[in-house]
């Protein structure tokens, strides 16, 4: 398990979300206004995608 952080603009962070949805399991992102308030920090805690969490479901 591992944490990524994110800085970024406000209007890229659903795309930024998903990205990382995709290429990792990660937990609900935490979210924090940067100091300057004209970005987003994104706090997310993931771990690798195994291959069987890729796998479709065998029942």
């Amino acid at each position: 398990m591992f944490e990524i952080r994110i800085i970024c603009d406000d209007r890229d962070a659903d795309a930024i979300t998903r990205t990382l949805g995709e290429a990792f399991r990660t937990g609900a992102a935490r979210t924090y206004p940067t100091r300057d308030g004209m970005r987003t920090r994104f706090y997310f805690t993931a771990d690798l995608t195994r291959p069987e969490d890729s796998q479709p479901d065998a029942t």
